[in-house]
């Protein structure tokens, strides 16, 4: 689960074009006395908005420790006596009554980030009552074949151009098989915008995206790599876009660079599959690239594999122990973590867990007051 901090919800507070993009989908799907949820309500802006609109009781679900000041907010604005805050996930939450409304923004750069998906199909199974409103209703991925040298030099230029001129190739293989944040101007594109997926979330189930795309070069450029981007329908004739060219937003564009610069010609053809993964927390991206020969005497043609897993920094050891046949045993820390839990049997104060493991690992804890440190997170953490 991803955290904000402060200053990243602050971030959002002060992105106008996205609050007032939300603010006139929720206006014309409110009616006087509906249940509204809001998953992932933060700061609890979406829940007192939902309020003041008319909502007569509202669902606001954060499972980090800003929902204290989402209370407060809602305290302040003289909505508290209508919002019940739950403290969780969404998909841990039972509610009494099911929504009219669900409302979430639960997207990282895109819409493919982390639970972001599953989230959405099960509020809508559980939660949305028959007819309701789902707000955002639909994204739409695009994508785009760029020329961005600013950002791909600083994603090769440590490892290519280092203080002490050594070969540090092995690096520099590992950080062209990463994504990062990106804003490019429109002059940056090589060909027009192709739209890779749409995520209807009225009907979406699987959390995995895959499919191919082909561009034609319109100008002679230098290609770096690919630009992924989304349009966001919240309800209809009612959205934002992150496109390229439009007033910034807070979630930027996704560049999957390629190993190398590529010159391409007005006419090229460049072919790409894309295949996004939900693993566990968070998504696996792989981007496959095909280039076509410049012109029919050209003999010279690229393809390239990637995949951010080609992008981790993984030891053999490391990867030894996730390996089907690897029989684990508990290191200390691990058996620490595990004889933690097992005192959390719903009999015994932290007080009493600190004392316990102080007197079990000597070794970890000069006393119990830091062994209450150690439990105390955990049982933030994992405690109900």
């Amino acid at each position: 689960m991803y955290t904000y901090s402060l200053s990243g919800y602050g971030v959002m507070a002060a992105d106008r074009i996205r609050n007032e993009a939300y603010a006139q989908a929720l206006r014309s799907a409110i009616q006087p006395g509906c249940v509204v949820l809001d998953i992932g309500t933060g700061t609890g802006a979406m829940a007192v908005l939902a309020c003041q609109l008319g909502a007569g009781r509202v669902f606001a679900i954060e499972p980090s420790p800003v929902i204290q000041v989402a209370r407060q907010v809602a305290a302040a604005n003289h909505c508290a006596e209508r919002i019940e805050f739950i403290e969780d996930l969404s998909t841990r939450a039972t509610l009494p009554v099911q929504a009219h409304v669900i409302v979430s923004d639960l997207r990282g750069i895109l819409p493919l980030f982390q639970q972001h998906i599953p989230s959405i199909v099960d509020a809508r199974r559980r939660h949305l009552a028959p007819g309701g409103t789902l707000i955002p209703r639909k994204d739409f991925l695009w994508a785009a074949i760029v020329e961005a040298p600013k950002t791909y030099s600083e994603i090769v230029d440590p490892w290519e151009k280092n203080t002490f001129g050594q070969d540090l190739s092995a690096a520099r293989q590992i950080a062209v098989n990463k994504y990062c944040k990106a804003r490019m101007p429109p002059e940056q594109l090589l060909a027009k915008p192709s739209l890779w997926k749409t995520l209807d979330y009225r009907q979406i189930e699987n959390p995995d995206a895959e499919g191919g795309l082909e561009w034609t070069i319109e100008r002679d450029g230098t290609g770096h790599g690919i630009l992924m981007w989304f349009d966001a329908e919240l309800t209809e004739g009612v959205g934002y876009s992150n496109a390229p060219g439009t007033p910034k937003v807070i979630y930027g564009s996704l560049f999957f660079p390629w190993p190398q610069p590529v010159a391409l010609a007005a006419g090229q053809n460049v072919a790409i599959e894309l295949h996004a993964k939900l693993l566990e927390q968070d998504y696996t991206w792989r981007w496959k690239t095909r280039i076509a020969p410049a012109g029919k005497s050209a003999e010279t043609r690229f393809s390239f594999d990637q995949s951010d897993l080609q992008g981790m920094l993984l030891s053999p050891v490391s990867l030894r122990k996730t390996a089907a046949d690897y029989v684990p045993s508990l290191s200390e820390d691990g058996a620490l973590h595990a004889r933690t839990l097992a005192l959390m049997d719903g009999r015994r104060s932290l007080e009493e867990i600190a004392r316990q493991l102080c007197a079990e690992f000597p070794g970890r804890f000069p006393g119990w007051r830091q062994a209450l440190g150690y439990a105390g997170a955990l049982s933030q953490k994992l405690s109900r």
